[in-house]
């Protein structure tokens, strides 16, 4: 790992950056477009088609990169264009609301298709052509996907008048090229108008359209001797789906795969945030909704696939990953925060990413940015890609008016089962989660220092955007003023015809201080050493949050998730959990039903053999404090006469405790759960793995005690002077089966009892600062048996059951509040030093604890 800081907030991606040179991919050519925008782009064989703000298409020969012929007709921004090779055909769409449709072996037209509600349907911005239905689909402005199918003798078309005998031959041959209908359409208002002088109503026989007389580049003089379409066509009412998406539609694309029964999918996208897939039947033609994507970043500008994954462009610099099979969001990549992605190509498992800042990256199968450069200087508006064996172009469109073309390599062959996807590996998400663990450590979310309450929020939305690049849908949720928010991130599992599981992982991004004494590398600078991990937070708790984290993200990525996965992380256990319970009940709703929780927020016993953590102390902190109604004295002065706060305060603690600092607080002891046989041989057990006394063990997991840990002064504490206020802080470890409101009136009644038989005229005050309830798990539980199962597939023997003196007050009151019981598996070591310099983490731990988490998420799914 790096040894040198970075900002992980300027840089939340989780994507590594694995340029292996730093230069741009050759630059093959640059074509000039007629100093207007390039907004669309197509290529086949022989040509560069691309559509222009300026109305027109322009053609380039692909081998000389000489401007073949201008495609003229269009009296709007030219904003997709779609090939039918099957046809020859090249698709065209417009502000205009027209699509046009040209032959590529002629560059001739050959119809006008005209939408439903003609110019009431807006711009068109999307075009997707299925060769096995024959139709064309289209995605418009006012938020309708329409469609046109050809077939022969189609009664929506009519030869134009002007339409020769030898116009209709140059025509491909074999294009499937429709027979005019006998039937009429309806005169278009404006393709079959009159000059406005003439004051005659639109008819079939005006000839008058736009396609006759195309205008010149500057909009004034009509061109004499274009040619003319073959037809007009009309796109049908009962060919629209209305409301298609709450907003326009962006994007779109046809997937068909001979290999499968429902061949045709749709897939597209709007400025609703959405993807919807809608299904084709050969028999209707009419789009089914089968699934929609609820993206979130903004408006859908561009869709590519590779079979089964959907990689969706967003408004604001985020390509959603997407699983048709399952119908699941697997990841989210990172180009670049607040830039827009407004053209995507693919190539074997390559994405390539063009973005409103002028730049092109290229991405692996593993998400990881492996090309940069800056391609234009403005917008990148459009892409298109093809590709020989080895090498491809990249064909990229922008503002500047420029279309350049790129070489770019053709990756590698992948194994065949992959059908061409090459997914995530384990050692590929192991690297992901050492790289989004460094982004986390950097942050110094130090809940119990005022001045790093800025880091703490920071640190929160960088979580919420990790989490959603690894698969989950994230929010952030608020605890209150000047409190830090919590994250709310699940990961939803797909459906396998059974109910799904839904575990909730609870754990906390906030750290304590980590002064630099002591520290042999920088607290928030992960360091690897000698197959550790190094720095603050990496074992308590960031470590295993991002390891169960990339556990469901590998299983998403493999579809392989069939369990609901809801990570609630929040930001103040370190400092007392404040707000945590009321921010948990008023979210309910947005966490959902739970059936059992999860824990990794400790360490094993020792070094070796795993563990499973089966239970926990209570705790109550309880702050003492004596005063008399003086001000600070000289004890020179006033020693003897007054009754001192100190004295009283020594006097008082000494009776909280007696003979082998056994607890004399009335009746502590009597509700302890006796010490079972099983629990014996379990501490003998222990004992002989550890080295340590059963009786050690005995008294630091399961037995009651209390613990004075300071004793503070007023004044400024030297040794001539008298204080006049004295502070005592003391805690209690309770234990099965101790009732925490027993215990803390029975510590306040002795403590006032205690302080009445000394007769001071000083004032006693107690105050309870915190609790939190023991918590003991259910060894007979499934999900239970479900973990232990899997712990002990993954290490190869049995795991330590063991229990921990100290307290997750969360764990307790989130088994009470959502009706299930919790589980505890621990990731650190013994040797791990959370909350001391030169915390740590093995390497190994992080792998195998990643890999537990998955065995039990597949297990639980597969249980009956």
């Amino acid at each position: 790992m790096s040894s040198q800081p970075y900002s992980a907030a300027d840089n939340p991606s989780l994507s590594r950056d694995l340029q292996v040179a730093k230069e741009r991919p050759a630059l093959v050519h640059s074509l000039y477009e007629l100093k207007s925008s390039a907004l669309s782009l197509a290529v086949d064989d022989h040509n560069i088609y691309c559509g222009s703000q300026n109305h027109d298409i322009a053609v380039w020969n692909k081998t000389s990169f000489t401007l073949k012929h201008t495609l003229q007709g269009h009296t709007g921004s030219v904003l997709a264009l779609e090939l039918a090779q099957d046809k020859r055909w090249l698709f065209s769409a417009s502000g205009d609301s027209t699509i046009r449709v040209w032959s590529t072996a002629t560059l001739l037209p050959i119809y006008v298709i005209t939408p439903h509600l003609e110019t009431g349907a807006g711009d068109l911005f999307s075009l997707a052509w299925s060769s096995a239905l024959q139709t064309i689909f289209v995605g418009c402005q006012n938020t309708s996907l329409q469609w046109y199918t050809f077939t022969s003798g189609s009664s929506a078309s009519i030869p134009m008048a002007s339409a020769s005998t030898s116009s209709l031959h140059e025509l491909n041959p074999g294009s499937g090229t429709l027979t005019p209908g006998s039937l009429t359409r309806k005169a278009h208002k404006f393709f079959d108008s009159y000059p406005i002088y003439e004051r005659r109503a639109a008819d079939l026989l005006a000839q008058n359209s736009a396609a006759q007389m195309p205008m010149t580049p500057d909009g004034t003089t009509p061109l004499p001797g274009s040619p003319v379409p073959y037809a007009y066509l009309q796109i049908p009412f009962n060919n629209v789906l209305d409301s298609a998406h709450y907003g326009y539609i962006y994007s779109m694309m046809a997937i068909e795969d001979e290999r499968r029964d429902d061949a045709t999918k749709l897939v597209t996208g709007g400025g609703d945030e959405t993807v919807k897939v809608w299904r084709i039947p050969e028999e209707t033609r009419v789009p089914t909704l089968v699934g929609e994507f609820n993206c979130g970043h903004g408006a859908v500008y561009s869709i590519v696939s590779t079979r089964d994954t959907i990689f969706a462009g967003c408004q604001d610099g985020y390509v959603k990953v997407l699983d048709l099979e399952t119908n699941s969001s697997v990841r989210s990549i990172l180009v670049e925060e607040g830039v827009d992605i407004l053209s995507m190509s693919i190539i074997g498992t390559d994405l390539y990413t063009c973005s409103a800042d002028g730049q092109v990256r290229r991405w692996s199968a593993s998400f990881d940015c492996t090309a940069a450069w800056p391609a234009h200087e403005g917008i990148v508006l459009s892409s298109a890609i093809c590709s020989s064996d080895r090498w491809a172009q990249l064909f990229t469109g922008g503002s500047d008016h420029f279309i350049k073309v790129w070489e770019v390599p053709v990756p590698r062959a992948v194994d065949a089962n992959t059908n061409g996807e090459c997914l995530p590996t384990p050692s590929t998400c192991i690297s992901t989660l050492q790289y989004a663990l460094a982004k986390f450590v950097a942050f110094p979310s130090i809940s119990s220092i005022s001045s790093h309450r800025e880091d703490c929020r920071q640190t929160a939305i960088w979580l919420k955007k990790c989490l959603n690049q690894l698969g989950a849908t994230s929010s952030l949720l608020p605890t209150g003023e000047g409190r830090n928010p919590m994250v709310l991130a699940t990961f939803s599992g797909v459906q396998n015809g059974k109910i799904k599981p839904r575990i909730l992982f609870y754990g906390h991004y906030d750290v304590i201080s980590a002064p630099k004494d002591g520290w042999e590398s920088p607290p928030f600078v992960l360091t690897g050493r000698n197959g550790y991990l190094y720095g603050r937070g990496v074992t308590d708790d960031k470590g295993p949050i991002i390891a169960v984290a990339t556990a469901a993200a590998e299983l998403l990525s493999r579809r392989s998730l069939h369990a609901d996965l809801v990570c609630l992380i929040e930001g103040e256990e370190e400092s007392g959990s404040a707000g945590f319970d009321e921010a948990v009940r008023k979210h309910r709703a947005q966490i959902g039903t739970v059936d059992a929780i999860l824990v990794s927020n400790s360490t094993w016993i020792g070094e070796q053999e795993p563990c499973i953590t089966y239970g926990l102390r209570g705790v109550v902190h309880c702050a003492v404090e004596i005063t008399n109604s003086m001000t600070d004295v000289h004890s020179g002065v006033e020693g003897g006469r007054v009754k001192e706060p100190m004295l009283d305060m020594i006097k008082l603690l000494s009776t909280l405790t007696g003979e082998g600092g056994r607890v004399t607080i009335p009746e502590f002891y009597d509700s302890v759960r006796p010490v079972t046989d099983d629990e014996k041989a379990l501490y003998e057990l222990l004992s002989s793995i550890t080295k340590q006394p059963a009786t050690s063990l005995s008294a630091r997991w399961r037995d009651p005690s209390l613990t004075i840990h300071n004793v503070e002064v007023s004044g400024p504490g030297n040794a001539t002077v008298i204080p006049s206020t004295v502070k005592s802080h003391i805690s209690i470890r309770i234990v099965p089966d101790q009732k925490m409101d027993v215990i803390v009136e029975s510590l306040q009644t002795h403590l006032k009892s205690a302080f009445e038989t000394l007769q001071s005229p000083n004032k006693l005050q107690v105050t309870i600062e915190h609790t939190a309830d023991w918590w003991l798990g259910n060894l007979e539980d499934p999900y239970f048996n479900a973990l232990e199962a899997s712990v002990r597939e993954e290490w190869g023997t049995e795991p330590l059951r063991i229990r921990e003196g100290g307290s997750i007050p969360s764990v307790p009151w989130l088994e009470k509040e959502f009706g299930c019981h919790a589980l505890h598996f621990p990731m650190g070591q013994s040797t791990d030093h959370a909350h001391l310099p030169n915390e740590r983490i093995a390497l190994t731990n992080l792998a195998r604890g990643k890999s537990v988490i998955q065995r039990f998420l597949q297990a639980i799914s597969n249980s009956p």
